[in-house]
């Protein structure tokens, strides 16, 4: 607890110390655009918007946190230098915030840590050191760091400093969108969504404010029914940006407090998402970043519009793109997996190949067996890999194969 604080009595940020923030970061970050989303606002029934922070310095919001917290050390505290644990874009907003500053910076970040952001990191001037395999690891060897050499740590999220500055980003929405009725926004320590949920409460307290965590790193449902942070046994999540153990004391309270509620989305539907804001919105987006808008896309009924969906941050791996958008195209049912039983005799490939391509499916793969005990005599299993339109085009395709006479297995 802070300082002996019970739950009850632990301050929280004030619609005041956001606006103090947005003066000190007046010129320092940029104004991020709101960006219509069509495809959304149909399945909404209205209007949805995206804040892009992904377009912001460094890629994400975290630039306003943590150039808010190091603006306010004291100079004997940017004497001794800053240190913190990252899985990235928290790394990436203390190091750039360093330099501007003129303060020495020591970021530590797991060793998984995605190579671009690392590489980020240490181009805006931070020490970057990698050690272990997970952010708590990273957040262990940050605390000893501190505790050896005097430099200040830097929270990731679970400071009233860093708070306020997250939650500009709240302020700019609502000047953007005054008219807002839902903002959706992506949680993992909570820092954004309790600064937001601040800045808008304190002008639209009727605003409804939903948080939103991956299933596999979903540490704010049970914390909150506990009443405490509690620590999840373990994550499995694609989106490092919100794979955060357990919430600190201040945004758990902020949560409890000015958050409507917390829902989790699946791996699925962060693929979904993130597919829908390359193809849809042209935006690059991390997994993490689209949170917000995964959560719309599973239940869009219950986001009165207009909503304002907060896409956090655009940091991702290359390689991991494209394997996110693989897995997107999959669970969107335009990737169909078939396995199919034909005649052993010339021409019965090429019959399969011509029926697939009059039905409009792409073949992205094809291979066949012939030896499996599980074939009959004269016969060849083969497996195709085949791109459609969607679900309903997978399912034409299917009901032609099967028109033509071929049993098929879909996996």
């Amino acid at each position: 607890m802070i300082a002996g604080m019970t739950a009850s009595e632990i301050a929280l940020v004030s619609g005041a110390d956001v606006a103090a923030a947005a003066a000190l970061l007046d010129g320092v970050v940029r104004r991020t655009p709101l960006e219509h989303a069509r495809a959304l606002a149909e399945r909404v029934g209205g209007p949805v918007w995206l804040k892009c922070e992904n377009l912001q310095r460094t890629g994400s919001f975290k630039i306003r946190g943590a150039y808010t917290r190091l603006a306010r050390l004291t100079p004997e505290e940017r004497a001794r230098g800053v240190v913190a644990a990252s899985a990235g874009n928290h790394a990436q907003g203390v190091a750039l915030a360093a330099r501007m500053l003129g303060i020495r910076a020591t970021v530590f970040m797991p060793e998984t840590a995605p190579l671009p952001k690392v590489e980020a990191t240490r181009g805006y001037g931070a020490d970057t050191r990698l050690c272990g395999h997970s952010l708590t690891e990273a957040m262990t060897a940050a605390l000893e760091h501190a505790e050896r050499t005097g430099a200040v740590f830097i929270h990731p999220f679970d400071h009233p400093d860093v708070i306020a500055g997250q939650g500009t980003v709240g302020l700019e929405l609502l000047e953007q969108c005054p008219d807002v009725a839902t903002v959706v926004v992506g949680a993992g320590g909570g820092g954004l969504v309790s600064g937001i949920a601040a800045a808008v409460r304190g002008r639209r307290p009727d605003v409804r404010i939903v948080a939103v965590q991956a299933e596999g790193a979903a540490a704010f449902p049970g914390s909150l029914a506990a009443g405490r942070p509690v620590a999840l046994d373990g994550m499995a999540t694609m989106a490092d940006g919100i794979a955060v153990g357990a919430p600190g004391e201040l945004t758990l309270a902020h949560v409890r407090s000015l958050v409507d509620e917390v829902r989790t989305v699946s791996e699925e539907d962060l693929s979904r998402a993130l597919l829908l804001c390359l193809e849809r919105v042209k935006l690059v987006v991390e997994p993490a970043g689209a949170a917000a808008v995964a959560a719309v896309m599973a239940d869009p009924d219950a986001f009165p519009p207009p909503v304002v969906a907060v896409v956090s941050g655009g940091n991702i791996d290359p390689v991991l793109l494209l394997k996110v958008v693989q897995h997107g195209m999959a669970a969107a049912g335009r990737y169909l997996r078939l396995r199919l039983h034909v005649p052993d005799r010339p021409g019965s490939l090429a019959a399969l190949l011509t029926a697939l391509a009059d039905a409009g499916a792409n073949v992205l793969e094809v291979g066949h067996e012939r030896t499996a005990t599980r074939l009959h005599l004269g016969e060849v299993e083969v497996f195709v890999v085949l791109e459609t339109r969607g679900p309903e085009h997978a399912e034409e395709v299917l009901a032609a194969l099967q028109r033509a006479g071929y049993a098929v297995t879909q996996e």
